[in-house]
């Protein structure tokens, strides 16, 4: 019996997708236009436990649907029209991004043919962070009737599952920040925009429904302001003057909402002042944005709110600040796995305990999961993968001595490794307890592309199974959404010791590294124990020995600017990132570094210095030996509108 495909095809998924999208829309309209939130949220349930119930036999559709299109990267490994699992696994490769990266610089110079995707390529959007030095480009076919419903499905799900457990949101708003970023045009024409800002210059969301991403207290114009304090000003000056119908509040990811307290701290007396006057402030320079505050938000003065929030704000302790100044706020809604988990106690501090709801697992590749179980501890946070979303595969994680996960890159595959490749599991095949690296083939052309996140399976929703996110491996560092791997601060260390201290007879005794999250913004921190005839007491160092202050902070900038273009990014036109710290330690901190280390059981034989300290008596055992402390002067080099 033939695998290829039939000429004339049905789509079981899309048609799912559309009847679940056209019934939310026909509730939401009848009844003379009122809606009935009940019957929505009830379809909306019932889809999730149809799709769970069915994961496997929606997969295969999943996979019938994405290779029917005959692209070139199919037809180049030899796939032959063929739509079957069997052949699909045998013929196609375990890919990274390096892989792809040629077909995709193909697609960015302008090329239009059907590459890797049979649906014309809409624009590129850049990766958030990255694991191997610069940003990467996603190929994107948004502007498809069925990606469209699939990604309003997605993001459709979250009202009814927050719903069943905070009941009657559409009464209210919610504050959620959200940030273009600049983009870029390629020389093909395509458009390079990370996936927030495609998000919000799309038409559908623009002519968003009443849903949880269309009640918000930000106004369009303030989403679409592309300098970052005027937008960030500008969307709180609204969540502010709406403070009593606020009934959520947060951001994509946690450190951003950490970003939006800390900028309440610096400039609540500006925004009284807006308040109380019913002006703007002038450096809200944006034409559009400043006409859209007062014309729709500013109408009239409010010296009573004005005095309830610099009432609040002057207090010694912050401790509360969001449940004071948003009295009605139920929870914050952002990521907080991974390495957001950082950020957990500094919202518990400024929320006074509100729930933080992380229910939704996003990649720069597609939006893939929800966690069913959003009132769950930050620790058990797991996310349901909804089969319709791509399809999904998984790579066994195996493990060295020292527990770190064995992760191969397909450039250095060895037979042993091809061997692991051809044992991917499908979505309903792995095993409770155990990890996996995501592998996913989506509609937009990735085909059995490793996305680099690292799962381990939690539980199961009917036949769907529930992850943990455990991380992404090999990165050391992160503050916000930028990665940097153990190999990036290798090199970053060794040109600044190298261009630096070298030449004045200094070297190197041991380092490492730690993302300090207590400042805000959260900055790198890297400890440094040297040899050579260098002083940190500057009183008493002759002018023959005493290296300058400035040395140091050019070794801070060396090392930024030795980073990945994510970092700089966010460390120059972001501001989200702070100045990079060097802290010199004294002679003999990492011989008491490993003795800490095996005094908790640690071998001696197998012991390695880490490249990142996380544990908190290590961080507090490295900065009682700090002799003194550096900052970067300058900051990097980062040149806006360059190439990623």
């Amino acid at each position: 019996m033939s695998t290829k495909a039939p000429k004339n095809r049905t789509s079981a998924t899309d048609d799912q997708i559309n009847d679940y999208n056209v019934a939310i829309h026909e509730n939401s309209t009848s009844n003379g236009g009122i809606i009935n939130i009940d019957d929505k949220h009830k379809k909306a349930l019932q889809f999730i436990e149809d799709v769970t119930t069915n994961a496997d036999e929606i997969q295969k559709q999943v996979l019938y649907e994405i290779l029917f299109a005959h692209v070139e990267y199919l037809q180049r490994h030899g796939l032959d029209g063929h739509t079957d699992r069997e052949t699909f696994k045998k013929v196609i490769p375990v890919v990274t991004y390096e892989d792809l990266k040629p077909d995709i610089t193909r697609i960015a110079n302008g090329d239009t043919s059907p590459i890797l995707c049979a649906h014309p390529i809409s624009q590129l959007f850049t990766s958030s962070g990255t694991t191997g030095g610069e940003f990467k480009l996603m190929p994107t076919i948004n502007n498809t009737k069925e990606q469209s419903e699939r990604r309003q499905l997605f993001f459709g799900l979250v009202t009814p599952i927050i719903s069943q457990y905070f009941p009657g949101q559409e009464k209210g708003k919610g504050m959620f920040f959200m940030f273009v970023k600049e983009e870029t045009k390629r020389r093909g024409g395509l458009v390079q925009r990370s996936a927030v800002t495609g998000l919000l210059k799309s038409s559908q969301f623009k002519e968003r429904p009443h849903d949880y991403l269309g009640n918000l207290t930000s106004l369009y114009e303030t989403l679409l302001c592309g300098d970052s304090y005027q937008s960030m000003y500008s969307q709180l000056l609204c969540g502010l003057y709406q403070n009593n119908l606020v009934l959520r509040v947060g951001a994509f990811y946690a450190y951003g909402f950490i970003l939006v307290i800390s900028f309440v701290q610096q400039h609540w007396t500006l925004l009284c002042n807006d308040i109380r006057t019913g002006t703007l402030d002038a450096r809200i320079t944006d034409p559009s944005m400043r006409e859209a505050i007062l014309m729709k938000v500013l109408t009239k003065p409010n010296p009573e709110l004005a005095e309830f929030i610099e009432a609040e704000c002057s207090k010694d302790s912050w401790q509360g600040i969001i449940t004071r100044l948003w009295p009605n706020t139920k929870y914050i809604d952002a990521v907080i796995s991974g390495t957001m988990s950082q950020y957990v106690p500094a919202l518990d501090y400024f929320s006074n305990g509100l729930p933080i709801l992380s229910i939704r697992y996003l990649a720069s590749e597609g939006s893939f999961g929800l966690n069913l179980n959003p009132l769950c501890k930050p620790n058990e946070v797991s996310y349901t993968l909804i089969p319709t979303m791509a399809y999904f595969e998984f790579l066994p994680i195996e493990r060295n001595n020292d527990g770190r996960a064995i992760i191969i890159t397909a450039n250095s595959l060895n037979e042993e490794e091809k061997l692991r490749q051809q044992r991917l599991v499908d979505l309903v095949d792995v095993e409770l307890g155990k990890e996996y690296e995501l592998v996913v083939t989506t509609y937009a052309g990735f085909y059995r592309y490793r996305v680099g996140d690292v799962l381990r399976v939690a539980g199961f929703k009917n036949k769907a199974p529930q992850f943990k996110f455990v991380g992404r491996e090999n990165v050391a560092l992160s503050i916000d959404v930028e990665k940097t791997n153990e190999v990036e601060l290798q090199n970053a260390v060794t040109n600044a010791v190298v261009n630096h201290l070298i030449p004045l007879g200094v070297s190197l005794e041991d380092y490492t590294t730690y993302a300090d999250t207590s400042t805000i913004p959260g900055h790198y921190v890297v400890y440094w124990e040297l040899r050579g005839p260098y002083y940190v007491n500057h009183a008493t160092a002759s002018s023959s020995s005493f290296i300058p202050q400035s040395v140091f902070e050019e070794c801070c900038l060396t090392i930024e600017e030795s980073l990945n273009s994510a970092y700089r990014l966010l460390r120059v036109s972001e501001k989200s990132i702070g100045p990079l710290e060097i802290k010199i330690v004294e002679t003999g901190s990492f011989d008491k570094l490993m003795e800490n280390a095996i005094s908790r059981g640690a071998s001696i034989s197998q012991y390695k210095t880490p490249r990142c300290v996380k544990f908190a008596p290590i961080v507090e055992l490295l900065n009682s030996r700090v002799l003194s402390n550096y900052f970067s002067s300058k900051c990097p080099k980062w040149v806006p509108g360059g190439t990623y």
